[in-house]
């Protein structure tokens, strides 16, 4: 029964939403599969540009759109080829800072990245056949990302959908459920979107034009209350007291992968800096720091094993007469490896609190499958020692505050963020070093993150960047000053450190957990529906067409509305339907 008039999405509404946006209606509806593959390339490449450096972010909505309705009335082979094109194009585009490792690299991750989106592409693909699909899709989208931050080697989760929502509309729903909340709601105003355009392209449908038009209000009410329910979410950024801090961006003598051939040079630039930073202070031009932190690497020589090391750190710290949070690379037992630590060095005593970083990088700072790997790749060479990780949460009193250290990537993974906070960490501090990414864009991608972070845990976030980006960030997600990259910089401020929980920290990964678990629920129910529809065909090709087009139980667009109405099988090579925008 077609929807006409004013019972429904009027008929001259379609008509203009298909002229504005004709890969989307009749002509994509009665596509082949190659028109949907190269389609999905601008869909990726959209995406792509809506997180940092590019920072478009509402282009998210267009092209997380775009693959719910790419992948609608295709088979699940069909759509894990669209969502692995998709992925190979966003995250070719997001991650093009890794060919300053190699070509090879950069290719190979941005394949075992979009390997991920290629089940994804699969399951929306099933789940279109749902009445409720683009819940299903949103829960779907938390789901890969789920996998892609745990598996392989403890995940990747660069390029989630909530690190490209810092500083949007969106970005409060941190403080309730966390990043994977953000992503739940980009997809779901992204999903909702393709829901109304399916019925404002749709020329024909099974359901009722009331039912249309109910729908179509509750899509629209959905989509009012994403949008405006973060308006209404508290993003405190006053403290239980402040201290100063400040940050020291010492600068590398070069970028790129040699940067650290010159170690000494490194630690004397960061030596140099503190001791500008005390020269300001003694001149008035700068107000005395609480505490000091610097970034990552800032001593790549150990300074337990090395006087000249521990004596340089220990002046500069001495002469700034506070204590200083020093990034080092220290020996660890096993001679073939080492450690990535923060140390809390004092004025008085010297070095004493350390954290190890948790989450080495695999192939940046391990090498897995060592002895196989490099007969064939002679660049991991460059690793000569294998970073191992620690076992403890970096919670460190540094001077008057107890900071939540996290080292570099680990700013990207949930659980390490989390546990330095409920730990006690009343700021958190990130102590990066991306002069390997200088200029790719790797580093706003990564300041993006805790952006999200500091609203996700109401907390002040503090980096620390050997060649920036160093920032302050207060705890909604304000950047409060941040770094140009490779110069020299120091960032002093009052900092509030904040005791209070947020809902996002309290609850942890359950919501994450729990649309995960909501996503597999639909696609396995949309499977087995599959598959009940397909036994009932068997009394006759009509009740193929109503088992698809129920409102109840699953979607008339699906694949097998065409099937229906013709008599033809529903079990039909991988190719696309005929109408598969045909039903909302």
């Amino acid at each position: 029964m077609a929807v006409t008039g004013g019972a429904g999405v009027s008929s001259r509404a379609r008509q203009r939403l298909a002229a504005l946006v004709p890969a989307l209606g009749p002509a994509l509806a009665r596509s082949g599969r190659r028109v949907r593959l190269a389609l999905a390339v601008p869909a990726g490449l959209i995406l792509a540009l809506s997180f940092p450096p590019y920072g478009w972010w509402p282009l998210a909505l267009p092209a997380v759109a775009a693959l719910s309705l790419l992948t609608r009335g295709v088979s699940a082979r069909a759509g894990a080829l669209i969502g692995l094109i998709y992925g190979l194009v966003f995250f070719g585009l997001l991650m093009r800072w890794m060919t300053v490792i190699g070509p090879d690299a950069w290719i190979l991750l941005s394949l075992l990245e979009a390997a991920f989106l290629a089940p994804l592409g699969a399951a929306l693909a099933v789940t279109a056949r749902l009445a409720w699909w683009p819940l299903a899709h949103a829960a779907l989208w938390v789901g890969v990302e789920l996998l892609r931050a745990r598996i392989p080697w403890g995940g990747m989760p660069w390029g989630r959908l909530a690190f490209g929502q810092a500083g949007t509309p969106l970005t409060p729903y941190a403080a309730l459920g966390g990043a994977p909340l953000v992503t739940f709601a980009i997809a779901l105003v992204a999903t909702l979107l393709a829901y109304l355009i399916v019925m404002a392209v749709t020329g024909r449908s099974r359901i009722t034009a009331s039912v249309a038009s109910t729908r179509a209000w509750l899509a629209l009410a959905g989509l009012a209350a994403l949008l405006a329910a973060p308006a209404l979410v508290p993003t405190p950024t006053a403290g239980d007291r402040t201290v100063t801090v400040a940050l020291v961006q010492g600068n590398v003598p070069r970028l790129g992968l040699d940067f650290l051939g010159q170690r000494e040079a490194v630690l004397r630039n960061h030596v140099g800096a503190t001791e500008e930073l005390a020269r300001r202070v003694e001149a008035g031009e700068l107000p005395k720091p609480d505490l000091v932190i610097w970034p990552e690497n800032s001593s790549d020589i150990d300074p337990y094993r090395d006087p000249a090391a521990r004596a340089l750190i220990d002046h500069a710290v001495r002469r700034i007469g506070v204590p200083t949070l020093v990034g080092a690379v220290i020996d660890a037992p096993n001679p073939d490896q080492i450690y990535n630590v923060g140390i809390v060095w004092s004025p008085a005593t010297g070095p004493g609190a350390t954290y190890i970083k948790r989450h080495p990088v695999p192939f940046g700072e391990y090498v897995p499958f060592r002895a196989q790997l490099e007969r064939f790749v002679s660049r991991l060479e460059r690793v000569r020692r294998d970073f191992v990780g620690g076992d403890l949460p970096g919670v460190l009193d540094v001077g008057p505050a107890r900071l939540g250290d996290v080292i570099c990537f680990e700013v990207a993974y949930d659980g390490l963020v989390h546990d330095v906070i409920t730990g006690g960490g009343e700021a958190l501090v990130v102590q990066t070093n991306n002069a390997t990414y200088g200029r790719t864009g790797q580093t706003e991608q990564q300041l993006a993150m805790s952006r999200v972070r500091a609203v996700e845990h109401g907390r002040p976030v503090l980096i620390a960047a050997t060649s920036g980006i160093s920032a302050m960030i207060a705890a909604d997600g304000t950047i409060v000053e941040r770094s140009a990259e490779f110069v020299p910089d120091l960032l002093v401020h009052q900092v509030p450190l904040r005791s209070a929980h947020t809902m996002a920290t309290r609850v942890g990964a359950v919501p994450e957990w729990l649309l995960a678990l909501a996503g597999l629920v639909a696609t396995g129910w949309a499977v087995w529906s599959r598959r009940g529809t397909r036994a009932g065909g068997a009394a006759g090709p009509g009740q193929v067409g109503a088992g698809a087009a129920g409102p109840g139980g699953s979607d008339a667009g699906g694949g097998t509305a065409g099937a229906a109405g013709s008599g033809r099988s529903a079990h039909r090579r991988d190719t696309v339907e005929s109408t598969p925008l045909a039903k909302p």
